[in-house]
């Protein structure tokens, strides 16, 4: 699927990462990004979010590199902390003071990279080979508190909330200043932001493989931590209500065509096998994109 999308002209093709899901959630990004690396040729290849707590930093700082190369510098990561306790103790790694550890993770990652050998655990290193992209892969530090703007903030590095916050807008741009930095932003996905499945017939398609988007929106409701803001929360257990929440959509490649023209910050998510979602249909999704929403859109934009 992600050579054929790159093949088509898609822009990015992102993955995920959690662990100990019931529902099969990608564990292992840093394998499948080289995977795709090896398929693809122009696509940006993501990883959204890439938990960076759950690894050693130096063999991560290595892993990443070593995919920025294979990918010719198409790796972009979200760096985020993460926040389920299983997943720390699946991992060994420290939850209690995981602030503390994302702080000594990114810290190593950037250390890394560098020109320089480095003290690391009383060793002067050098972790070798360095990432196509200099001085390093393009990354977002992830989260939605004040801790995590300015930790991004602090190292000059581009902060990704899930969600739009003013405030914390402002504070990151505040520590920025502060710490001296002037090419930090912020980047968060748009208010009506959805996740995106088209089929010619969305009534239908709701009551044949509705059940998948409701896979997927439970089992990651039921991470839900108190105090933690996330997108795409639901509370309810039904195909009727996720539907109607509109942040998992079904529709036509005519919609799909409209919003693209007559919104200019309109980008397409498509996720076509979520939730355990039939080979079949994921690649009718992919394909209706492609070849009938693309072209049309193109044709449009150049005329």
């Amino acid at each position: 699927m992600a050579e054929y999308a790159d093949a088509q002209g898609f822009s990015s093709v992102n993955v995920e990462e959690h662990h100990c899901a019931e529902n099969g959630w990608l564990p292992s990004p840093l394998t499948m990004a080289a995977a795709l690396a090896a398929r693809t040729e122009h696509c940006s290849i993501g990883i959204m979010a890439l938990l960076v707590t759950l690894y050693d930093p130096v063999r991560l700082a290595e892993d990443l590199a070593v995919i920025d190369l294979l990918s010719g510098g198409r790796l972009t990561f979200v760096a985020g902390m993460g926040y389920r306790e299983k997943e720390f103790r699946a991992m060994d790694k420290p939850y209690a003071t995981r602030g503390a550890w994302m702080d000594h993770v990114l810290d190593t990652l950037l250390a890394a990279w560098g020109d320089e050998p480095f003290e690391y655990n009383g060793q002067l290193i050098n972790v070798t080979p360095k990432p196509f992209q200099r001085p390093h892969p393009m990354f977002l530090v992830g989260g939605m508190s004040k801790p995590a703007a300015r930790r991004a903030a602090r190292r000059g590095l581009p902060f990704g909330p899930p969600i739009a916050d003013p405030e914390l807008e402002a504070l990151y741009y505040e520590e920025l200043t502060k710490h001296g930095h002037s090419n930090g932003f912020v980047y968060t996905p748009p208010a009506d932001f959805s996740v995106m499945f088209l089929h010619d017939d969305p009534e239908a398609a709701w009551d044949q493989l509705g059940h998948h988007f409701l896979v997927e929106a439970i089992e990651y409701s039921s991470w839900k931590e108190e105090g933690l803001q996330r997108p795409l929360e639901f509370a309810s257990s039904s195909v009727e209500a996720l539907r109607a929440e509109a942040r998992y959509e079904i529709i036509t490649p005519q919609e799909c065509i409209e919003r693209h023209l007559n919104r200019a910050e309109f980008f397409a998510t498509v996720h076509p096998l979520i939730g355990g979602m039939p080979l079949d249909a994921g690649w009718d999704c992919l394909r209706l994109y492609a070849e009938q929403v693309l072209p049309t859109v193109r044709a449009e934009l150049k005329g």
